[in-house]
Protein backbone atom coordinates (compact mmCIF):
# COMPACT_ATOMS: atom_id res chain seq x y z
CA UNK A 1 0.00 0.00 0.00
CA UNK A 2 1.15 3.50 -0.74
CA UNK A 3 0.61 6.35 1.71
CA UNK A 4 -1.91 8.81 0.27
CA UNK A 5 -2.66 12.41 1.21
CA UNK A 6 -5.98 12.31 3.06
CA UNK A 7 -8.48 15.08 2.35
CA UNK A 8 -8.58 17.47 5.30
CA UNK A 9 -5.10 16.45 6.55
CA UNK A 10 -4.38 18.14 9.91
CA UNK A 11 -0.79 16.93 10.48
CA UNK A 12 1.96 14.60 9.27
CA UNK A 13 3.30 12.06 11.77
CA UNK A 14 6.60 10.18 11.92
CA UNK A 15 8.70 12.17 9.45
CA UNK A 16 11.00 13.56 12.18
CA UNK A 17 11.55 9.97 13.38
CA UNK A 18 12.94 8.86 10.01
CA UNK A 19 9.73 7.45 8.52
CA UNK A 20 8.20 8.62 5.22
CA UNK A 21 5.64 10.74 7.04
CA UNK A 22 1.99 9.79 7.47
CA UNK A 23 -0.66 12.41 6.67
CA UNK A 24 -3.32 12.25 9.39
CA UNK A 25 -6.81 13.72 9.63
CA UNK A 26 -7.81 14.26 13.27
CA UNK A 27 -11.53 13.66 13.83
CA UNK A 28 -13.99 13.31 16.67
CA UNK A 29 -16.29 10.29 16.45
CA UNK A 30 -19.17 8.86 18.45
CA UNK A 31 -17.93 5.34 19.19
CA UNK A 32 -20.37 2.66 20.43
CA UNK A 33 -18.00 1.67 23.25
CA UNK A 34 -16.14 4.88 24.15
CA UNK A 35 -18.75 7.51 23.23
CA UNK A 36 -17.45 10.84 21.90
CA UNK A 37 -13.71 10.34 21.36
CA UNK A 38 -10.79 11.58 19.30
CA UNK A 39 -9.57 9.48 16.39
CA UNK A 40 -7.02 9.65 13.57
CA UNK A 41 -7.66 8.70 9.93
CA UNK A 42 -5.09 7.96 7.23
CA UNK A 43 -5.47 7.10 3.53
CA UNK A 44 -3.78 4.33 1.59
CA UNK A 45 -3.76 3.48 -2.12
CA UNK A 46 -3.14 -0.10 -3.23
CA UNK A 47 -0.46 -0.71 -5.84
CA UNK A 48 -1.68 -2.36 -9.08
CA UNK A 49 -0.35 -5.72 -7.82
CA UNK A 50 -2.13 -5.31 -4.47
CA UNK A 51 -5.35 -4.27 -6.19
CA UNK A 52 -5.18 -7.40 -8.36
CA UNK A 53 -4.69 -9.58 -5.28
CA UNK A 54 -7.55 -7.83 -3.44
CA UNK A 55 -9.84 -8.42 -6.41
CA UNK A 56 -8.90 -12.12 -6.21
CA UNK A 57 -9.92 -12.27 -2.55
CA UNK A 58 -6.70 -11.44 -0.67
CA UNK A 59 -7.07 -9.89 2.79
CA UNK A 60 -5.77 -6.50 3.90
CA UNK A 61 -3.19 -7.03 6.67
CA UNK A 62 -2.56 -4.27 9.21
CA UNK A 63 0.84 -4.36 10.97
CA UNK A 64 1.07 -2.54 14.31
CA UNK A 65 4.36 -1.92 16.10
CA UNK A 66 4.34 -2.99 19.75
CA UNK A 67 2.34 -5.55 21.74
CA UNK A 68 -0.91 -3.81 22.73
CA UNK A 69 -2.93 -2.59 19.74
CA UNK A 70 -5.42 0.25 20.12
CA UNK A 71 -8.98 -0.21 18.80
CA UNK A 72 -9.03 0.07 15.01
CA UNK A 73 -11.40 0.27 12.06
CA UNK A 74 -10.43 -0.17 8.42
CA UNK A 75 -12.88 0.90 5.73
CA UNK A 76 -12.97 1.95 2.09
CA UNK A 77 -13.16 5.69 1.45
CA UNK A 78 -15.36 7.50 -1.07
CA UNK A 79 -14.63 7.40 -4.80
CA UNK A 80 -12.48 10.47 -5.62
CA UNK A 81 -14.03 13.12 -7.82
CA UNK A 82 -12.42 13.46 -11.23
CA UNK A 83 -11.48 17.02 -12.16
CA UNK A 84 -13.21 18.40 -15.24
CA UNK A 85 -10.80 18.42 -18.18
CA UNK A 86 -11.20 21.11 -20.82
CA UNK A 87 -10.59 19.86 -24.38
CA UNK A 88 -9.14 21.82 -27.31
CA UNK A 89 -11.73 22.83 -29.94
CA UNK A 90 -9.19 22.18 -32.71
CA UNK A 91 -7.66 18.80 -31.89
CA UNK A 92 -9.84 17.43 -29.07
CA UNK A 93 -6.85 16.85 -26.77
CA UNK A 94 -6.82 18.07 -23.15
CA UNK A 95 -5.72 21.69 -22.70
CA UNK A 96 -2.76 22.13 -20.37
CA UNK A 97 0.80 23.32 -20.01
CA UNK A 98 2.06 20.93 -22.74
CA UNK A 99 -0.74 21.60 -25.24
CA UNK A 100 0.75 22.78 -28.51
CA UNK A 101 -2.10 22.64 -31.01
CA UNK A 102 -1.64 24.66 -34.17
CA UNK A 103 -5.01 25.47 -35.70
CA UNK A 104 -5.55 24.43 -39.34
CA UNK A 105 -5.01 27.40 -41.60
CA UNK A 106 -6.77 27.28 -44.94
Amino acid sequence: MMIAMIEGCTRVCGKSQGYLGLPVRDVIINDKVNGITQAMETAWTPTPDELERLNKGANVILRILGTSPPPQLIEVGPIPEQPEIELCDQCGKPLGANHACIPNRR
